[in-house]
């Protein structure tokens, strides 16, 4: 059997509950869900239509008074439940401070 749930992170997942919104690109569609882990490259949103995997979206989290925002692709889906994206290459620096500013609050509560 391959190694579907292998898993295939390339950077540390913490956990992390914070809003999202999620805009899929092809056609505009929102949703609000909410994330569950985040990393410096992706994270698992907790959504009940998941796009496909493969689609691309724009991702809007918000903690507090601050958003990070970035496009990302839909990794892998679990009907139902949720998807993993991985956020595209191209962030912001200022956007990047944001996120890792949350993961460092988040690695203390380990």
């Amino acid at each position: 059997m391959p190694d579907v749930m292998a898993d295939r992170r390339d950077a540390m997942r913490y956990p992390l509950i914070v809003m999202a919104e999620v805009t899929l690109l092809s056609i505009g569609t929102k949703v609000t869900a909410r994330t569950s882990d985040v990393s410096r490259t992706g994270c698992y949103v907790d959504t009940l239509q998941p796009p496909p995997k493969g689609a691309l979206i724009r991702l809007r989290l918000t903690q507090r008074a601050e958003t990070f925002e970035t496009d990302a692709q839909v990794m892998y889906v679990s009907p139902g439940l949720g998807m993993g994206v991985r956020f595209a290459d191209s962030v912001s620096s200022a956007q990047l401070a944001i996120l890792e500013r949350w993961l460092a609050e988040a690695a203390k509560k380990l």
